[in-house]
């Protein structure tokens, strides 16, 4: 069933505020990919999902037409696509490795936008809640258990 153009904005909207939320807490901390990147990769993902759930009913078909659509390939794809983009945050220097959680966090937004274009925003905001907690107190936490600097 189509949904109004309103609802489709509404799910746009959505995305962008949680995904910038995530990328804003990035962003505070100094990490390459902050509020921009998060807020178009979240964007990006709801759109996506719209396209691939809508497509569908502003096409002619017929009742006649053999059509079969799959919605969950494009999110797939969104999934796949996105792990590339986390791939390139990952530098490792040494033997040392930095990029790990900004490239868990555009994975997490990808899902985050998907979830928001698929209208599950009770899931979508419950995963920012979420990820916001771990980028933001679980940080803390590590801070405090590892003490100074030797």
């Amino acid at each position: 069933m189509p949904i109004s153009w309103i609802e489709m904005l509404l799910r746009m909207g959505a995305s962008v505020f949680l995904g910038a939320a995530i990328g804003y807490e990035r962003e505070r901390i100094g990490r390459a990919a902050g509020l921009r990147t998060h807020l178009l990769v979240s964007l990006a993902s709801a759109t996506f999902m719209l396209v691939s759930t809508q497509f569908v009913y502003y096409q002619h078909y017929t009742k006649e037409d053999l059509v079969a659509v799959d919605t969950s390939r494009i999110a797939a794809s969104v999934v796949t696509g996105v792990g590339f983009l986390g791939a390139g945050a990952i530098l490792r220097t040494g033997l040392s490795i930095q990029g790990l959680t900004t490239a868990a966090s555009l994975w997490l937004v990808s899902a985050v936008g998907l979830a928001a274009g698929a209208g599950m925003f009770a899931e979508a905001v419950t995963a920012t809640i979420v990820t916001l907690f771990s980028l933001v107190i679980l940080r803390r936490l590590e801070a405090k258990t590892k003490g100074p600097a030797q």
